[in-house]
């Protein structure tokens, strides 16, 4: 489970225990204010039976809940609910006048609590209910009367604005306030594990590097001690595609990102590498690089960087000989989301077009079919140029390992 999903799973269950929380106390409240109103305040017409069917529907819903499981309908309901009623009661305790009106706002605050589509919509719906309980303000049109005896009309107000303003600052705002500390909470222990994991990443792509570089120093050591000029060409083979391995994971703990590499600077690394190593110091080779700002995961980048490393050893073998002038070209460009092109090749002698992966002995240029089709992408000779050419498309590969073979 990822940072985001973490957080997520932390807001649901903090909106779950806020509305639950809302709905319990305004079933209890409304139960208790229909009570003191029927027997203290003695109001005997719709209010206190109002207050009383919300208490109880209220509190079914949340048992429902426990069953259920599904907030938003909950939530829905308990708001239609308290729409209907606190319009019944707004309208028979004065009207536009009445302190009752406020608890209107509760639902919008509640629908924001929830989400912003819904805290929309009961706003909107909310002004749509202001503007008709005004329009009963004016005689010609009212069709409700104010059934709070006058004796009794301060202290319900008294008790209408004590309960807007506990439900809005004891529930809504501590609740609130407990979420926003959780989720603050909950972000720095994720963060606090990330960094933990990217730190234990790095170490883990260090060390591989260093082991890479071990198993290259000692195929070098082993070569020194081999005189056929075939059997050394081949060890120096072998260390050169362990090197171009090494490289990626280098790169990797090198850097913020451990998801992705800078292919730009591992290309042009690896090529003067290998340009090194097969022709010395002093050389006349020329590269040529014309690679886009793109970032590859390490499932990419490292069989392209073997398949980048074995075109460029078989052109410096093969195709520019010994000490002769000779050009290396490679070009990379990302063409739709996830696929792209390379362009890679020599200006040397060429290569006979009859020979291909299955008739040739050359392990380069088999791995080269092979790792083009471990990338999921297909290759074709470049005849429009000289030497020998190679046209490659591949897509980048998700998190997986893959053999090459």
């Amino acid at each position: 489970m990822d940072k985001k999903d973490i957080i997520i799973q932390s807001q649901r269950a903090n909106q779950t225990r806020l509305i639950i929380r809302v709905c319990y106390f305004s079933s209890f409240f409304a139960l208790i204010f229909g009570t003191l109103c029927y027997y203290a305040l003695n109001i005997t017409e719709v209010i206190p039976f109002v207050f009383w069917i919300f208490g109880t529907l209220n509190l079914l819903n949340v048992v429902l809940f426990s069953v259920h499981k599904k907030l938003v309908l909950t939530y829905n309901i308990t708001s239609i609910m308290t729409l209907a009623g606190a319009t019944l009661i707004t309208l028979y305790s004065g009207g536009i006048n009445s302190p009752f009106i406020f608890v209107l706002a509760l639902i919008v605050v509640a629908g924001y609590v929830s989400t912003k589509s819904y805290g929309s919509l009961y706003l909107n719906l909310n002004l749509l209910i202001i503007l008709l309980i005004y329009s009963q303000s004016i005689v010609d049109y009212s069709f409700t009367t104010n059934v709070i005896p006058e004796q009794s009309r301060s202290l319900f107000a008294l008790v209408s604005v004590l309960f807007s303003v506990y439900l809005i600052g004891g529930v809504f705002g501590k609740n609130l306030l407990h979420a926003h500390h959780n989720l603050y909470k909950t972000k720095r222990e994720i963060e606090s594990r990330i960094h933990e994991k990217e730190t234990l990443l790095k170490e883990i792509h260090h060390r591989v590097k260093n082991n890479l570089q071990t198993v290259s120093s000692l195929l070098s050591l082993q070569s020194r001690n081999i005189e056929d000029p075939k059997m050394k060409s081949m060890i120096k083979s072998s260390q050169n595609r362990v090197i171009s391995m090494a490289m990626v994971h280098e790169m990797l703990y090198m850097r913020d990102d451990l998801s992705k590499i800078e292919y730009k600077s591992y290309v042009t690394e690896l090529s003067e590498y290998l340009i090194r190593s097969l022709k010395g110091t002093d050389n006349n080779i020329k590269l040529n690089l014309n690679i886009e700002d793109v970032k590859l995961g390490i499932d990419t980048a490292i069989p392209l960087g073997l398949l980048i490393n074995e075109a460029i050893t078989n052109s410096l073998k093969y195709g520019i000989k010994d000490d002769a002038e000779g050009e290396i070209n490679i070009e990379l460009k990302k063409e739709k989301l996830n696929d792209y092109v390379l362009n890679i090749g020599d200006d040397g002698i060429g290569m006979s077009q009859e020979i291909n992966y299955k008739n040739t002995k050359s392990l380069g240029l088999k791995l080269i079919n092979n790792l083009t089709r471990q990338l999921r992408g297909t290759i074709e000779r470049d005849q429009s140029k000289k030497g020998t050419n190679y046209i490659i498309r591949f897509k980048e590969l998700g998190q997986k390992i893959h053999a090459v073979v």
